[in-house]
């Protein structure tokens, strides 16, 4: 998938992997260990290909479903822990099928719209005011998610919500999650298209493992 997306991305992983081995070589020349240095240099090579590889990955599978229905929730679906994200978008407009996304973790609650700048920025007020009429002292974070003006392009989500100040303890990151699974949601069944369950990038090879 990674190589369909970007043909010299062996290319980069060779150029990270040799270069840590010459770079290993050179320093135990210098000091007197080569064959000791170059080991460590093999080793960490692998690992720089490897970093390549997971990175290059992440930028493919993010630009594979960018632009389709759920791909949000896909990308969401990827954060670390801490962070809860709800599968099913909590909006779905029937006519525009514009959706909106939650995630809870210690920043508070996250709104993340999927669709045009305008129309996404009135489903969020709107969703907004919703969410603050069940948790008044939360505080709800909007974010566009896409590639207009003043959007964030989907491979830049996930670290744009983990930049987020926390504000919450562990405890009431709990009782708003409570609090949210009684508060009914507003969406229709997912839009045909993606499945977000199918087309969400694997977990492990996102951070790297």
């Amino acid at each position: 998938m990674t190589r369909r997306q970007n043909p010299a991305v062996v290319w980069w992983m060779l150029l990270a992997f040799f270069g840590l081995v010459f770079i290993g070589a050179v320093a135990g020349f210098i000091v007197g260990h080569a064959i000791y240095a170059t080991v460590l240099g093999v080793a960490f090579g692998i690992l720089a290909a490897m970093f390549v590889l997971a990175r290059m990955a992440e930028r493919a599978a993010f630009k594979q479903i960018d632009g389709q229905p759920g791909a949000v929730g896909s990308a969401l679906g990827t954060l670390k822990r801490g962070w809860s994200v709800e599968e099913q978008p909590v909006v779905i407009e029937p006519r525009t099928q514009d959706l909106v996304f939650r995630a809870t973790g210690k920043a508070g609650v996250v709104l993340v719209s999927e669709g045009p700048a305008q129309r996404a920025a009135r489903i969020l007020g709107k969703e907004k005011k919703r969410t603050s009429r069940v948790l008044p002292n939360v505080p709800v974070h909007l974010i566009q998610a896409g590639n207009g003006d003043n959007q964030v392009p989907l491979r830049k989500l996930n670290r744009t919500v983990t930049k987020l100040k926390p504000e919450l303890t562990k405890a009431e990151v709990l009782a708003v999650r409570k609090r949210l699974t009684a508060l009914p949601s507003s969406a229709m069944p997912i839009p045909k298209g993606v499945d977000p369950a199918r087309a969400r990038p694997d977990r492990k090879g996102l951070r790297g493992r």
